[in-house]
């Protein structure tokens, strides 16, 4: 996708999302997303962001998994309704915590970037989750996307299906989505990172400040983390 549309892209989400805000109501889409560029031609190429504001917890603060003194830093920008996004997390991502989270190598940080409405409230459900359920309900919510990501309003329907499975009572989901302090939070994160740091797709990278393009399987982040597998260095005592 060039530049141009991608930007449209973003643009036109941006003004949904903030419409729905300014409005106090969702715009649940009316159309399957938008899907998002497919990952360029393997290799990785790095561009540097502004590192201090990049770290810089935003209005939500962090959701992180990983050792606080790890030496890397992974920032993964992604919205709910990104199949290359699920298609990541399902495929890629455990092998990442296995080989270099686990292992104390890597502190991997997720961040909203909603591209419409329902990614909004599946990001939203994530949060009200609490801090040790938001990696389990993004898992979750990934491995099921294809149920719940469809057109209308049975997308919030399906979604709160999925809600209840996990445990939220109706009530709960409701009071969830109607948070309008959450909400906006989640609107910020999502303006800072493309008018600040430039993203402008889903899933975007960031390992120690610097941007990760290219393909995003495991050989890719190997060689951005210096072509190091770690998975037989011993995890952190304590």
């Amino acid at each position: 996708m060039d530049i141009s549309r991608r930007n449209l892209l973003i643009g036109t989400a941006t003004v949904v999302i903030a419409a729905a805000a300014g409005g106090g109501y969702y715009a649940w889409s009316q159309s399957r997303p938008p899907a998002t560029p497919a990952p360029a031609a393997p290799g990785v190429t790095l561009a540097s962001a502004s590192d201090a504001e990049l770290m810089a917890p935003g209005p939500l603060g962090e959701q992180e998994i990983g050792s606080a003194t790890a030496p890397v830093t992974i920032i993964e920008y992604a919205s709910m309704t990104c199949p290359h996004c699920a298609q990541f997390h399902e495929q890629v991502f455990p092998e990442i915590k296995k080989n270099f989270i686990d292992t104390g190598n890597v502190r991997f940080i997720f961040r909203e970037f909603p591209l419409d409405g329902l990614a909004v409230a599946a990001s939203m459900l994530a949060r009200c989750a609490g801090p040790d359920r938001f990696y389990p309900m993004i898992d979750g919510l990934f491995e099921t996307q294809n149920t719940w990501a469809v057109p209308g309003e049975d997308g919030k329907e399906k979604l709160a299906l999925i809600a209840k499975q996990a445990g939220f009572s109706q009530e709960a989901f409701d009071k969830c989505l109607a948070d309008k302090a959450l909400f906006d939070k989640i609107v910020e994160v999502r303006r800072r990172a493309n008018e600040d740091f430039g993203v402008d797709s889903t899933p975007s990278f960031f390992v120690n400040g610097k941007r990760m393009t290219g393909g995003h399987e495991i050989s890719d982040f190997d060689a951005a983390l210096g072509g190091a597998n770690t998975e037989d260095t011993p995890p952190p005592s304590g």
